[in-house]
């Protein structure tokens, strides 16, 4: 079996901001309800996803959190957001705030140009 690396042709942010649901819970509930009606609800429907989540409300008051998905298309990232809207994580356990999806290195990619970017020294 051969496996193929995964390259994601597009990047969404997701910006939610918590709700009181979701901090009534307690720690160990709010692991098992991302683990147990959030995560199951994706990888049944979903496949070519992968995401990653990052806290934000020690910075902002308007959007706690941002969860990055990397699709390796639309139809996918299409996917996402129809099974978590089927979750209690839509609407009751978070607010989501934006989503804001783009392609990486779009504009270089379409002029056939490098791509521009900083890298660490």
């Amino acid at each position: 079996m051969t496996t193929t690396a995964f390259e994601p042709n597009l990047t969404a942010f997701m910006l939610v901001k918590t709700l009181p649901a979701w901090l009534s819970l307690t720690v160990e509930e709010r692991f098992r309800a991302f683990e147990t009606e959030i995560l199951p609800a994706v990888r049944d429907k979903v496949e070519g996803v992968r995401s990653r989540f990052f806290d934000t409300e020690f910075y902002s008051a308007r959007v706690t959190d941002i969860w990055v998905w990397e699709a390796r298309d639309h139809h996918s990232y299409q996917l996402v957001v129809e099974a978590l809207r089927e979750t209690p994580f839509w609407d009751h356990y978070f607010e989501v705030v934006d989503l804001l999806v783009g392609v990486e290195n779009a504009y270089a990619t379409n002029y056939g140009r490098d791509t521009v970017a900083t890298v660490e020294a």
